[in-house]
Parts: C-alpha cells; sequence; structure tokens
C-alpha cells in the first residue's frame, strides 16, 4: 500500500489517478494516523515552500516524514515535494525544511553566464541527462522528455544524490536520491511514459507491490 501524503498542497488527483493506471493500492492521509503501515509514501507538492512546510507541521507529518524514511521506508517526493526534502530553501526568506538531502532550493537567476535573460519559471519539456542509470528508479528510464513547472531549483554539491539533472540555462536536479529516498523536480505524473515508469519502478521495485 503506498500512502500519499495530503497536507493540501499536492496535486492529490492527478497522483492518484497515475497509481490507478499502474494497479497500485494507494490511500490518501491527512493526518499521520491515517498513513501508518504503509509500505511506501508520495509527497506531492505544488505552491511556496514556507507555505508547504508549515502545513506540514500543522498536519504532524514532519517528525512522521523524518521517522518513516530513518526507518528505511520508502519516499518519492514530486516538484515541491523533492524541495522539500533539502535543509533549507531561500523561498520567501530562509525556511528550513526536512533535511533528507544536502544542499538548498535557490531562485533561478533569470539571466545566464552571457548576461542575458530568460524566463522564469522554467515551464514545459526538458530532456534528462542520467547520472545513474543503474538506480532501482530509474530501470528503463533513459535520456528522455519530462515535465517541469518551477521558478526554484535544487542547489547541492553532493553529485552522489544527482541520479539526473536537466539543462535549463544551469544543470538542474532532475533526479535525486539517497538510499530509500528518492525525488523529482518534474512531475512524473504529467510527463508520458517516463513519468510513469518512474512511478511503476518506485511502487514495484523500491516497494515492491
Amino acid at each position: 500500500m503506498i500512502g500519499i501524503i495530503d497536507y493540501g498542497m499536492g496535486n492529490l488527483f492527478s497522483v492518484s489517478k497515475a497509481l490507478e493506471r499502474l494497479d497500485v493500492p494507494y490511500k490518501l492521509g491527512d493526518r499521520p494516523a491515517d498513513l501508518e503501515g504503509c509500505d511506501g509514501y508520495i509527497l506531492p507538492g505544488v505552491g511556496a515552500f514556507p507555505d508547504a512546510m508549515k502545513a506540514l507541521k500543522e498536519h504532524g507529518f514532519i517528525e512522521f516524514i523524518q521517522s518513516k524514511t530513518a526507518a528505511g521506508v520508502p519516499l518519492y517526493g514530486i516538484c515541491l515535494g523533492m524541495q522539500l526534502l533539502f535543509e533549507s530553501s531561500e523561498e520567501g526568506g530562509e525556511t528550513k525544511g526536512l533535511g533528507l538531502f544536502p544542499g538548498k532550493i535557490v531562485r533561478f537567476p533569470g539571466v545566464n553566464e552571457e548576461g542575458k535573460s530568460y524566463k522564469v519559471p522554467h515551464m514545459g519539456w526538458n530532456q534528462l541527462d542520467v547520472h545513474q542509470p543503474d538506480q532501482p528508479l530509474l530501470k528503463g528510464v533513459g535520456n528522455e522528455y519530462v515535465y517541469f513547472v518551477h521558478s526554484f531549483v535544487a542547489q547541492t554539491d553532493d553529485s552522489s544524490v544527482l541520479y539526473a539533472t536537466a539543462d535549463y540555462h544551469l544543470d538542474v536536479p532532475a533526479i535525486v536520491g539517497q538510499g530509500n529516498v528518492v525525488a523529482s523536480q518534474f512531475h512524473p505524473e504529467k510527463s508520458g511514459q517516463p513519468g510513469m515508469k518512474l512511478l511503476e519502478n518506485f511502487c514495484k521495485v523500491m516497494v515492491k507491490q
């Protein structure tokens, strides 16, 4: 059973529909007690980092996520859900994150190395550059196109967590992972076959549903 963490800021409909297409059992829960005993968790996210951390705290999910992942339970973060897994974000002022990945979330500069401006948010289809093809999450997924929508980007000095990047005027951490915790900046449920394969790998390889 996959538990989808509902803290009021996730695209729950599209994620749940994707799991239905994969024939993966799931349940939604807006309190930790609702999701006890699940074999793995998905943390979706849409909106602002400070609001999301506040909502996670109000719903009692901060310690729940940290304790479950520390115990080895698989977790997949999506879009803002990925960003929340880092140590902090500069969005709306410095805000502490869940601290499961090293690094912080920063705004796209909007200006490239040549001084030319570019569009923010990063929105649309971009190609993955897979760095760690042997990771279980990436089984059957190569340098394919996936769908991004974000104005802030992860910044980390630890290359070991970078499963894949994408080029949008800088190297964008697109898929990150460390042990049982994985995440994607893009929306797998909106990314066609490659995105569905990632969700399938999480649910049926990492979680073994």
